[in-house]
């Protein structure tokens, strides 16, 4: 009897975690920024020394959950990226503002000089989906990344979230382990241009990166995923691939 109340205890346990993950929310602002090449590790190292203590006080905090800084690997004309992850909207706007401000006043020169070197970029608010992928973009997603953006058929888009969380999902989520990816995502548009949705895949380098996605490909091209994935081609018609080095993940 002990036993079978500890077994169902453990069991009461997984499904109350597994129904937190499902209905779990995150919130990402991502700033794309189009930078200089010649002077682009000036920028990281600014993003060092200058604003990472700030947003590394911002986790401690607990005003947001995490932030990371990218470098472009492969991809087109955005350089850098600098996430900002929290639990609902309030909070994402609350503290991206407050800590843009205590940069501003604190080290107004390193922010002239970071302007000059990424001189233009574009904002996104981005969203998870709830029991879609493994959460938001944190440390746990590795040192490479590979985000897919994609345009969509705004009146169909939500058929797009219904084709990965029933038909792929499980696919990414059997690539999630040892030697494979480190997490998977996907987001829904909330702020920004003509990017739709996004799908983020993380991994310890990126031959291992490309390694399970070339897998996960190899695994789609089954007979059972041709019609989702052709109705998914459909109304996400047009993509953008992008490689990215994950610099600096949530301390």
């Amino acid at each position: 009897m002990r036993q079978m109340m500890l077994v169902a205890a453990v069991l009461l346990l997984l499904c109350s975690h597994a129904v937190a993950q499902d209905n779990a929310v995150s919130y990402v602002y991502s700033t794309y920024f189009v930078c200089s090449p010649d002077a682009e590790s000036r920028a990281d190292e600014i993003v060092r020394s200058s604003f990472k203590p700030h947003y590394d006080a911002a986790v401690e905090q607990g005003d947001i959950l995490s932030w990371s800084w990218m470098q472009h690997f492969v991809g087109g004309e955005w350089r850098r990226v600098l996430l900002i992850i929290a639990p609902d909207m309030d909070s994402l706007l609350d503290a991206s503002g407050a800590v843009g401000e205590v940069i501003e006043d604190q080290t107004p020169e390193a922010g002239r000089a970071f302007s000059a070197i990424c001189s233009s970029h574009e904002d996104y608010i981005w969203r998870t989906l709830p029991g879609v992928g493994t959460g938001a973009a944190t440390g746990e997603r590795g040192a490479a990344g590979l985000t897919v953006y994609l345009q969509c058929d705004m009146s169909r888009e939500e058929r797009a979230d219904e084709i990965v969380r029933e038909v792929l999902a499980p696919v990414y989520d059997a690539h999630i382990g040892d030697g494979e990816l480190n997490s998977w995502n996907w987001l829904e548009h909330h702020v920004g241009g003509p990017w739709r949705r996004i799908l983020a895949l993380g991994a310890d380098d990126h031959k291992t990166l490309m390694r399970a996605r070339d897998s996960i490909l190899a695994d789609l091209d089954d007979r059972r995923y041709e019609r989702a994935m052709r109705e998914l081609n459909e109304v996400c018609h047009t993509h953008s691939d992008y490689m990215w080095n994950v610099v600096f993940p949530e301390p």
